[in-house]
Order: structure tokens, then sequence, then C-alpha cells
């Protein structure tokens, strides 16, 4: 008798285990297309951000659609590739190729003044995790128009004030280019001077998550310095 209850326990774990496993991989399945969509739709409210258009989760898709005209993926030469979706790019898995190798995204997006911005999208690592972002880009493809920025992991009231208003508004109007050679954007620690075009203020205490912005705002514009020498109106 013993036995046979041994026998039940471990016959009615398994089938529980199994039972429970099957049910879980089920309802990831059955949640996948929703939780796809709801990147996508963060995605392109990202974007907007970036142009300085506000959006919200029941309207994104609709401004995307009407402010970004066109998206394509251009190689560091500034030649366009064919029949690759700039949106579905994965920059972290794209930085792991050689650089030659790599797909650039292009946002063409026309801002509700009018104005023709192109919108780069940027990743790179803060103190603790990936911090990512995009900047929208003026018709002299130096002068920036937006940007927003986000993170995994970033402490609060550190690190995470990359993705606050006060810190991103610093870009606007900053340029990437001086003299016509790439310079990137400078993050200085204990104040920017507020006249001075290619720097903005580090984040009291956020030094490394602050230099790692700096890092990726700069080494994922210089990937397109061709293009923009190309395109540059």
């Amino acid at each position: 008798m013993k036995d046979f209850s041994n026998r039940y326990i471990m016959v009615f774990s398994v089938v529980m285990v199994v039972s429970v496993a099957i049910l879980l991989s089920l309802t990831a399945l059955l949640l996948q297309p929703m939780q796809q969509k709801n990147l996508e739709v963060e995605k392109k409210m990202s974007i907007l951000s970036s142009m300085n258009v506000s959006s919200t989760k029941s309207d994104a898709v609709e401004l995307y659609d009407q402010h970004i005209r066109e998206s394509y993926v251009v190689d560091t030469e500034g030649k366009r590739i064919d029949g690759v979706d700039a949106f579905t790019v994965d920059l972290r898995e794209e930085q792991k190729k050689p650089l030659q190798e790599q797909y650039l995204p292009v946002f063409i997006a026309v801002a509700d003044n009018g104005d023709t911005l192109h919108i780069i999208p940027l990743e790179g690592k803060g103190l603790w995790g990936p911090i990512w972002g995009y900047v929208s880009l003026k018709e002299d493809l130096s002068t920036i128009a937006g940007v927003t920025f986000d993170h995994k992991g970033e402490t609060p009231g550190l690190g995470a004030e990359i993705s606050t208003t006060p810190f991103e508004s610093q870009f606007h109007d900053k340029h990437i280019f001086r003299d016509g050679k790439f310079v990137g954007i400078k993050v200085v620690k204990g104040g920017a001077d507020p006249q001075n075009l290619y720097e903005v203020d580090g984040i009291s205490g956020g030094t490394i998550t602050s230099k790692g912005l700096e890092a990726m705002v700069h080494d994922g514009l210089i990937k397109y310095d061709k293009y923009f020498s190309q395109n540059r109106k």
C-alpha cells in the first residue's frame, strides 16, 4: 500500500508539472502577438518623441503614419540597402557585426512646421545596462531638432535622469558638426556653457551613465558621416 501511495504521488507530481508547463507555454504563445504589438507601439512613440511629437498608446500608430514619410537602411558609405525593413533592425545585434556589414536605419519625418527631419536610432551602454534613444536632425543634418533617451536599469534620480525632459531638452539646436567635421555632443560634468553648440550638462551623480550616453551619441551618429555629407542641404 505504501509503494502504491508513493507511485501515486510521483505520477501526480509529474502530471501537474507537465500540465503547468504546457499551460505556461500556451499562455506565452497566445500573449506573444500582443507583446510584440506593444513593443512596436512603444517604439513608434519613442520615434515621435524625438521629433517633439507627444503621443499615447492609443494614437501613436496614427501619428506615426502621419509624420513618418519614409524609412530605409544605409551602410557606412551612405548607400541604401534594399530589402531591409528599417523599423525591425535590432541595433544591438547589428553592433556585433563588422562595421562595414551593419544596417543603419533612417526615418524621414515631417514636423508640424513642415520641416523635414532625419531620425537616427542609437544604442549604447550605461552604468547598469543598455541605454538607447533617437536623435532627429534638421535638413542641414547637423542641427538637432530633438532627442529621446531611455534605459533598462539606471539608478532613479541619477543615471535614470537621461530619460527626463530637463536633460533631453538641452540637446535642442545643438550641432554635431563643426567646420564640416563630425564632433558629436560632449556631456560636460560640472556644467556646460549654454552658448556652446556642442555640449550639454552632465547628470549630477551619474557620471558613468553620462559618459556612456556621450559615447552612444558619438559612436552611433559617426557611422552616418558619409550619409550626412551626401544628403545635407
